[in-house]
């Protein structure tokens, strides 16, 4: 998280983006299943941040989240951003073939801030974008 999300998370809240991280959220003895239940619930995008880490056997919560994910994007609609760091699209498809077929950001051509700003256009109204 430290060589990228952390800088991340604090370039969307410089763009005005309310954020849902759970480093900020989670307390000592709080149930990380009940916090994260509540996070993605109350999310309208969910940015998955694809690493060598997160995509590692025997990941519990990192598969328990994009399972999540992809539950609420099939009543709402997209909602599950990915971002590729320090991956393959090889990895990324041997970790799940679903996920590699969305577009996603790359950390190998885009910094933080950038990246940012690309998910801060997905809030402008559609009606302001055509102007």
């Amino acid at each position: 998280k430290e060589d990228f999300v952390d800088e991340f998370v604090e370039e969307l809240k410089k763009q005005g983006l309310k954020v849902w991280y759970d480093t900020n959220k989670l307390k000592w003895g709080d149930s990380m299943r009940e916090k994260i239940d509540k996070g993605l619930a109350k999310s309208r995008y969910g940015v998955v941040v694809l690493s060598p880490n997160y995509i590692a056997e025997h990941k519990y919560w990192t598969k328990a989240e994009l399972d999540g994910l992809f539950q609420v994007e099939s009543i709402n609609g997209k909602t599950i951003l990915p971002i590729w760091h320090n991956l393959t699209k090889k990895q990324v498809v041997e970790y799940s073939p679903i996920i590699a077929n969305r577009k996603a950001m790359t950390t190998a051509s885009m910094t933080a801030e950038e990246i940012a700003a690309e998910l801060k256009e997905l809030f402008v109204p559609e009606s302001a974008e055509e102007n």
